[in-house]
């Protein structure tokens, strides 16, 4: 009698036990599905989603070594869920996803700018290092004129600016000063060795090639105005008489090399370039000329 009273009670736990293993499979099987479809999700991030494309032309090693690693932590999740473990799996890919959203955070594009302005920066620095001890060497040599000694002064009071404005990360603003200071000793150079045996013994093939180097000359000089007018507005119109004069001279000097007559061309840009060194001087920047 108890046995058969007992009978139901049992059908009825292996019914629930059956409802529950059945909603266990069916809870696991819709798991496993998620985390297939996260597993190509995941995929698609790493290997062709924006932030890919960004790490892919950012060119920051730091970027592509996280998706590197991104790369490995999916082979992971795939072999965990391979072997049955949906679960491993989810967490392996939740930590792929923020290593290759770290790395394209690596690559943004301000921050691959900012890595670009800092080598900039730090290759012009060298150059202007280089070319202040060249100007230190020269007035040395040539006895050290109260002109040069003024230019010196400047150019090492120039890089020091930008030196401390670069060193707050402002490679942008500290551009502009460190290339005052890299022209101005590269002018200031030129300057002094003017008429100076060095120069002259530099035995130019043609006077084209000497109207050329002039060329260039002339073009030193007149990115030195440009920069400085970019940062002294108000030292505009005391320059103005030279700059203008000095254009004017400049039009003169390649119409004549146009007709032929390099020599003349040469005689009108070192008048031209003179005036230059004048407008220059009256921007506040004392260079030998």
């Amino acid at each position: 009698m108890n046995a058969r009273r007992n009978r139901p009670n049992l059908m009825s736990r292996l019914f629930a036990a059956l409802v529950l293993a059945s909603f266990a499979f069916g809870a696991a099987a819709q798991e496993r599905e998620q985390v297939e479809r996260r597993v190509q999700s995941v995929g698609t991030l790493i290997e062709s989603s924006s932030a890919a494309k960004q790490i892919d032309s950012s060119g920051v090693a730091a970027a592509r070594e996280r998706r590197d690693n991104a790369r490995l932590i999916h082979r992971e999740a795939v072999a965990a869920l391979a072997a049955n473990d949906p679960g491993g799996a989810a967490k392996l890919l939740d930590q792929a996803a923020r290593e290759m959203m770290d790395g394209a955070r690596l690559a943004r594009p301000e921050q691959v700018a900012g890595e670009k302005h800092k080598r900039d920066f730090e290759a012009r620095l060298e150059s202007a290092r280089a070319l202040l001890a060249a100007q230190q060497r020269i007035t040395k040599e040539k006895g050290a004129t109260k002109e040069a000694q003024d230019a010196a002064r400047s150019i090492e009071r120039q890089i020091g600016e930008a030196q401390g404005i670069a060193a707050q990360g402002r490679y942008e603003e500290a551009r502009p000063v460190l290339e005052r200071a890299y022209l101005t000793a590269r002018v200031s150079i030129e300057s002094m060795r003017r008429g100076d045996t060095l120069v002259r013994s530099l035995n130019f093939a043609s006077k084209r090639e000497e109207y050329d180097y002039e060329i260039d000359r002339n073009d030193t000089h007149a990115m030195l105005i440009k920069v400085l007018l970019a940062d002294r507005k108000d030292a505009a119109p005391a320059m103005a008489p030279f700059t203008e004069k000095a254009a004017a001279l400049r039009v003169e000097a390649e119409a004549q090399a146009k007709k032929g007559d390099h020599a003349a061309g040469i005689r009108l840009l070192e008048d031209s370039t003179r005036e230059l060194v004048r407008a220059i001087r009256s921007g506040g920047i004392y260079i030998p000329g």
